[in-house]
């Protein structure tokens, strides 16, 4: 049976077992069950830094031209903006036809503890790591991408015979790196399943029947941007239809929707992209930890439905200049936003201060964050592999074209 069924499977099995268990049965699970998914979760994050590292410094080495890797860094990050703008505004789309919040009376009183977003110049301070280890050490992805670059520009400069000798080193490493996450991947489905029935156990349908009309239409535009703009990227400029493309993403879409993080799905991400979607290592490896650090579109469409859902229920009309400063404020907010579970309340904090809404706000969202947080850290990875088959495809027609003109 397919890893990605087996997944789902478990996932099903979660729901169904928590809702009859239910909390009576919480103490049991919380006990003997949730630590299997916490060890399953610790696998994947023991390899997250190695296989950024290991990856992006052979991704580096193979591209073996200083020149391309700005090429392809340009590139990539302009895809990755447009992609999140796009995801607001269908965000404000599908709330604008819901309207989720009209007529509710809700009030809280409960505080809601969330981070200071970082300002653009903490987030360029902090991309520079004083001590790399400590970085890895607290598995900074951006840090260590930017580490791990330096690493490569400087083994391509030395060249030669000793930079040779690096470049095997890094690549056996990277393949080790692969069996490994293949090793624990086998486990995904007993790690799903723990992951999912405490929660499932512990809220009941009140996991889901509450603010309903925020989780549809979260739920409706993620699918909606991952079938219209994804699967069209894919299709037109990536050259796989959206069967393919779906097929070989399910297995990396089903650990982000399970664990809620784009830095735990990466590993899996990499590994699917290259062998079950033909992407190229090269570009693989750089473009997908850039992608798991910065490219936010289901946080992005998140933030475009409960803004006005928080504006709906304070009765606030947002004006044409507050949607804009939404979108504007929400794509560039994805740059340094970590990869992690709850990550979308750091941005959706800024996102309503900058529009003028109540913070209060947050506590109503808060409530029902967990299963919204699912939905965008699926639709998150999903972007990054669409846009890594994009950029592979250009990669490839621009080398075509360089042979063309040099014969």
């Amino acid at each position: 049976m397919n890893l990605s069924i087996k997944i789902f499977i478990a996932l099903v099995l979660s729901v169904v077992v928590g809702l009859i268990a239910g909390e009576p049965a919480l103490s049991f699970i919380n006990w003997w069950i949730a630590p299997i998914g916490t060890i399953f979760i610790n696998l994947i994050k023991m390899m997250i830094v190695p296989v950024v590292f290991f990856s992006l410094v052979v991704g580096m080495t193979s591209l073996g031209d200083t020149k391309k890797l700005g090429r392809i860094g340009a590139k990539t990050v302009c895809l990755y903006l447009l992609t999140t703008a796009v995801a607001i505004l269908i965000g404000f789309g599908i709330a604008g036809i819901v309207s989720p919040g009209t007529g509710l009376d809700l009030t809280s009183n409960a505080a809601v503890k969330v981070k200071e977003a970082p300002s653009l110049m903490q987030v360029l301070v902090a991309m520079i790591p004083a001590n790399p280890i400590d970085a890895m050490a607290k598995a900074q992805i951006l840090p260590v991408i930017v580490f791990s670059l330096f690493v490569g520009i400087g083994i391509v400069q030395v060249g030669g015979e000793r930079a040779q000798l690096l470049i095997k080193f890094f690549d056996a490493a990277a393949e080790v790196t692969y069996k490994i996450i293949g090793i624990v991947m086998q486990f995904a489905p007993i790690g799903v399943f723990a992951l999912l029935l405490p929660v499932v156990a512990k809220n009941g349908p009140a996991v889901l029947l509450p603010l309903m009309s925020v989780i549809g239409c979260v739920a409706v535009g993620c699918v909606i941007h991952a079938i219209v703009v994804y699967s069209s990227l894919a299709r037109v400029w990536g050259g796989h239809t959206p069967m393919e493309f779906f097929r070989g993403m399910s297995e990396a879409m089903m650990i982000a929707f399970t664990t809620c993080s784009s830095a735990a799905a990466l590993p899996i991400n990499m590994k699917n992209c290259q062998e079950k979607l033909g992407v190229s290592r090269e570009v693989s490896s750089f473009v997908l930890p850039l992608g798991a650090t910065i490219n936010m579109d289901g946080t992005a469409l998140y933030m475009g439905v409960c803004s006005l859902f928080v504006a709906n229920v304070f009765g606030v009309d947002l004006t044409m200049g507050q949607m804009l400063m939404i979108i504007l404020t929400g794509t560039l907010a994805s740059i340094g936003t970590a990869g992690v579970p709850g990550a979308g309340l750091i941005m959706l904090a800024m996102v309503l201060q900058t529009a003028g809404l109540p913070l209060e706000g947050l506590a109503l969202v808060a409530g029902i964050d967990r299963v919204l947080d699912m939905f965008r850290t699926c639709l998150n990875i999903t972007g990054d592999g669409a846009v890594t088959i994009v950029m592979d495809q250009e990669e490839k027609k621009y080398d075509s074209n360089v042979a063309g003109a040099e014969a």
